[in-house]
């Protein structure tokens, strides 16, 4: 479990992709350990849970973007479109 102020910590020091990457999985971990909190005592249905996240949903988003990242090398694998080629399409 990670506290708020150790994850702003965290969070000031991100300064690359590196970085980045070890403050996404210590959300995931938060996030994780919330939803653990969570099946033992469920929070009020309108409002944070047990550490404070509001959208119940997040962990597979932070996955999803963290796996992203790790397979595509934050795109770079990917050859992607620059916005002026999009347009064109």
């Amino acid at each position: 479990m990670s506290s708020k102020d150790e994850l702003y910590d965290v969070l000031k020091e991100v300064k690359d992709r590196k970085t980045f990457l070890e403050f996404a999985r210590l959300l995931m971990e938060d996030w994780e350990d919330e939803q653990s909190q969570e099946r033992e005592q469920p929070s009020p249905p309108y409002g944070p849970g047990a550490n404070g996240w509001e959208n119940g949903t997040i962990g597979m988003f932070l996955d999803g973007a963290i796996s992203w990242a790790e397979a595509s090398d934050f795109g770079d694998q990917l050859q992607m479109l620059t916005e002026e080629e999009r347009r064109q399409r």
